[in-house]
């Protein structure tokens, strides 16, 4: 066969004789972040869609399009199929199709079969990222879930922050317990549970008739807080150890609640060991030599010796907790189970 009979004619042809192979010209799928404000695109992004003879949006509300059109971009609304798309392009001509939410899995799935049969000149394929989320833009939406939740969940419609109460508490403790087992896994499924808890009493909050407050408020009261508390981060003063952490965050703590003893603040219902060794770190940061109280009762004992673990630099809550789990696989062994075993 030579390279001018029929069968060479294809758009593959090449050599003396055949004829030119037409441009198949390009495709861009433009993807565009929806936790970023519409309109905020990459340059690149612009110069494409600028540039592109034909620009495609299968939805018609698509959040870009009002700001495309604003900026002089002719957007049609089409949901073209893969072949379709193929055929636009031929002639050197590009097409850029601003993505659905979904990413467009049909049309891709679509071209790729094209290409993979062989039989078509495929166009060039460009994905262009247009906005790219920040660190932190999952919030978004989680906010967004939980309003959802908020207004059509029969249950979360009707929690209060005091019948949510306990499930924070539960929460943390689940969170602690995660970290002391060095599961990562667990640990990640936890961090949610308690990151739910603030987005769900925040959620509440707004509907309060009198002071209400929003995720918003509460971010940017505790961004405002880790700023003042850090000028050795944010500002011109200087912190070479933990310990002068501690204290400048006590100082500032003071200072800022107007406390007149260092104990305000500490939560007395917080089991009694964390208690008793949150009671001895403040007394010890603020440099009072405060002598402990002395007793028959067993709780006098507990007390000095969760006041001498945090001296040392031990949390003592923390080493009876795992005290407590060396007895009870201690318990499981002389009842003849292995104390791996999860619990039922």
């Amino acid at each position: 066969m030579n390279a001018s009979s029929p069968e060479a004619t294809g758009p593959e042809a090449t050599g003396p004789g055949a004829a030119p192979a037409a441009d198949p010209g390009r495709v861009v799928l433009l993807t565009t972040s929806h936790r970023v404000a519409p309109g905020l695109l990459s340059w690149p992004a612009w110069q494409a869609l600028r540039a592109a003879d034909t620009v495609l949006c299968a939805d018609g509300a698509h959040p870009q399009l009002p700001y495309l059109r604003e900026a002089g971009i002719a957007v049609a609304e089409a949901a073209p199929t893969a072949q379709e798309l193929v055929d636009a392009c031929a002639g050197g001509r590009t097409v850029v199709v601003v993505a659905t939410g979904e990413g467009e899995p049909a049309l891709t799935d679509g071209l790729a079969r094209l290409a993979g049969s062989g039989r078509v000149r495929m166009p060039e394929l460009e994905l262009l990222p247009a906005s790219y989320d920040l660190p932190g833009a999952r919030l978004l939406d989680l906010v967004q879930v939980m309003d959802r939740i908020r207004v059509e969940c029969p249950w979360s419609s009707r929690q209060t922050h005091e019948g949510l109460a306990k499930y924070g508490i539960e929460e943390a403790y689940e969170l602690v317990e995660a970290i002391e087992a060095g599961d990562r896994e667990e640990l990640r499924e936890e961090l949610g549970d308690v990151l739910l808890q603030v987005v769900f009493h925040s959620r509440i909050a707004e509907e309060h008739p009198e002071k209400p407050f929003s995720i918003d408020d509460v971010a940017g009261g505790i961004v405002a807080k880790l700023i003042h508390r850090h000028p050795h981060v944010f500002g011109d003063e200087k912190a070479e150890t933990p310990e002068d952490v501690k204290a400048h965050w006590l100082r500032t703590k003071a200072e800022e609640k107007r406390r007149t003893s260092v104990t305000e603040g500490i939560p007395l219902g917080q089991p009694g060991l964390a208690l008793a060794a949150k009671l001895a770190a403040r007394a010890r940061v603020a440099g009072l030599d405060v002598p402990l109280p002395e007793g028959d009762d067993i709780g006098y004992t507990l007390l000095a010796l969760a006041a001498r673990a945090e001296s040392a630099g031990t949390d003592p809550e923390t080493a009876l907790r795992a005290a407590a789990r060396t007895y009870r696989d201690a318990i499981r062994r002389a009842e003849g189970v292995d104390p791996d075993r999860g619990e039922e």
